[in-house]
């Protein structure tokens, strides 16, 4: 039995939209690179200037061992291989997704860098401190067992490795519904700054960096409202995404959601 979180992000189509959507734009299967990706594979707030800030913040070089924790069709899995010549290990608990990744990473030339695993983050299947650097990314707001979601990411990473998270928590009222995470308010497990910080720390974690980027991430996400139509876009595989994305912008901009970029290392 598929849970909720999983049926509402994938209908088991996405391979196949994003390929219509690719050949829509002009793009050469036979002759794809990672840039032609961009628009279509970053499922998170400000897209992949999000993912390059955070990569800014961390250690990784190209002997690292970088674990994305829910990775969706692998959009940043991708990005930091090219970008450091590093190995990721991607996992999502949607397989459609991690099949849509396997051949993403297949068509841009990424498969020798880049292992993808369906499985649940809070129950991980590799060993102890395996990894240098583990990434987040709007991941624990649909995962109601926070603590076991940090102990999990603590476990796996080596002394002094690196948590590195882009998410989004609470900061007044509650936010429109459907929002990108969740169609509806069951479906989502938001919490404040205040308290998601607490579930790091407490899990054995020293926070390095928190940065609230909540007004730059409004005026982002209201310039990509702007952008005219593009066959490429999280709307392909994201059914009624425009009417998601307007209620995260309002929700960022009146401040009822809070957008934080954190790094943590493990103690």
């Amino acid at each position: 039995m598929l849970s909720d979180s999983v049926i509402q992000y994938s209908n088991g189509n996405s391979r196949r939209n994003i390929e219509d959507a690719l050949v829509a734009a002009g793009k050469d299967l036979n002759d794809l690179r990672p840039a032609d990706l961009m628009l279509v594979e970053d499922f998170h707030t400000m897209g992949r200037f999000a993912t390059v800030q955070l990569a800014d913040l961390t250690n990784i070089d190209a002997d690292a061992e970088v674990l994305d924790a829910g990775s969706g069709i692998g959009g940043t899995a991708r990005y930091l291989a090219e970008r450091f010549g590093c190995r990721v290990t991607a996992v999502d608990l949607t397989e459609d997704y991690c099949h849509t990744s396997r051949w993403l990473n297949h068509l841009v030339g990424l498969d020798d860098r880049i292992t993808v695993h369906q499985g649940d983050v809070t129950a991980l299947p590799f060993a102890d401190a395996g990894y240098d650097v583990l990434f987040s990314q709007h991941v624990q707001m649909n995962i109601a067992d926070k603590p076991r979601l940090y102990r999990e990411a603590r476990r796996v990473l080596k002394d002094g490795g690196q948590l590195a998270m882009w998410d989004i928590t609470t900061g007044g009222p509650d936010p429109e519904y459907p929002l990108p995470w969740a169609d509806v308010p069951a479906l989502g497990h938001l919490v404040d700054q205040s308290r998601l910080r607490s579930l790091i720390t407490e899990s054995g974690f020293e926070i390095d960096q928190w940065n609230d980027l909540t007004d730059q991430a409004a005026t982002t996400m209201r310039a990509i409202i702007a952008m005219p139509p593009n066959p490429l876009g999280l709307h392909v595989f994201n059914p009624n995404f425009p009417d998601k994305l307007k209620n995260l912008t309002t929700a960022l901009a009146d401040g009822r959601l809070r957008a934080v970029q954190v790094l943590a290392r493990r103690s």
